[in-house]
């Protein structure tokens, strides 16, 4: 009789709390600093979410420790509705290099993925590669002496080359950057060989002859780029990764607040000046319940973990 009490009065005071919420300006911490793709997302959602909420909805860069500071910061918050934080596929790779002082799916609340977006595998020009079977034949006939540039140790572009050299059976050698955009500008410079990019970053350079795009990762091609092909049609087939970015909330957010959440990203997901303005960050939306967010958070966790453990892949 008690929980069945409990459980009419939780009925009662969902949609009141949902009606009532948001009283106040709504944050959304971003794990990095300003101007990158994951603080354009952020701020897009954010003007984007702020009619529909009837609150203003602001970004709050929160910068450090590879991101973990401001994920942190955000995981520990109240399970209010009003500090939301803004997440990329890095974050679940950072479980297999660092120590998480919370349980990466147990303590958040997933509430929606926003967008998703291939990486652009790219080679300096004088690279004796002109596709993917190339680089893997150059890279057998060469073990060790192919250089792969990444945005840092135990990044996500360094782990998605781990697992193509993994599923590829070749070695090449890793040179580690402290960012994207020094890994690029080498690349493009002939200091490395290799880089698995946002394609954001590097479809301008390849336009421009400043590098030539070998493959996508995602399992399909992208309409931004139909002529290039997939990692996985090129030879290394079921490769498949992608990057994306997705909002969560402090462990026992309001079910209440998550559908209200996910409901008004979900209408500004839909329209297509939405699709063509992410296209134009190399990303596509993406979408979908909470339930899917969280599964996709699980099944890349696992995923990294062996990527890393294979490797012996471990932060510096």
């Amino acid at each position: 009789m008690r929980f069945l009490i409990l459980l009419v009065a939780a009925c009662i005071v969902s949609p009141t709390l949902a009606q009532s919420w948001p009283a106040k300006p709504v944050r959304i911490v971003v794990p990095f600093a300003p101007g990158g793709g994951s603080d354009f997302i952020a701020r897009f959602i954010a003007a984007r979410l702020t009619p529909g909420l009837g609150q203003q909805v602001i970004v709050e860069n929160k910068p450090g420790a590879g991101g973990m500071l401001g994920i942190t910061q955000g995981a520990q918050a109240p399970a209010d509705g009003y500090t939301l934080t803004l997440i990329a596929s890095s974050y679940t790779v950072n479980p297999s290099v660092y120590k998480f002082s919370f349980d990466p799916v147990a303590d958040i609340t997933p509430i929606i993925q926003l967008s998703q977006g291939p990486l652009l595998v790219v080679v300096n020009p004088k690279v004796l590669a002109k596709s993917t079977r190339d680089l893997i034949a150059l890279a057998k006939a060469k073990p060790g002496q192919v250089n792969f540039a990444s945005s840092g140790q135990g990044s996500v572009i360094h782990m998605a080359t781990e697992l193509f050299q993994s599923m590829a059976g070749i070695k090449m050698n890793h040179i580690p950057y402290k960012g994207t955009g020094p890994a690029l500008t080498d690349t493009i410079g002939g200091q490395t060989d290799v880089f698995f990019s946002s394609t954001a970053t590097a479809v301008p350079q390849v336009q421009a002859g400043k590098l030539r795009a070998l493959a996508v990762t995602s399992a399909k091609r992208i309409p931004a780029l139909p002529d290039v092909p997939t990692v996985s049609e090129s030879g290394v087939k079921g490769y498949d990764v992608v990057l994306w970015h997705g909002l969560i909330g402090p462990k026992g957010l309001p079910r209440a607040i998550v559908e209200r959440i996910n409901g008004e990203a979900m209408k500004t997901l839909k329209l297509k000046e939405t699709e063509q303005q992410l296209q134009n960050d190399g990303v596509a939306p993406a979408g979908g319940t909470p339930e899917q967010f969280r599964t996709v958070i699980q099944q890349e966790i696992g995923v990294w973990r062996k990527v890393a453990a294979d490797a012996g892949v471990k932060a510096k």
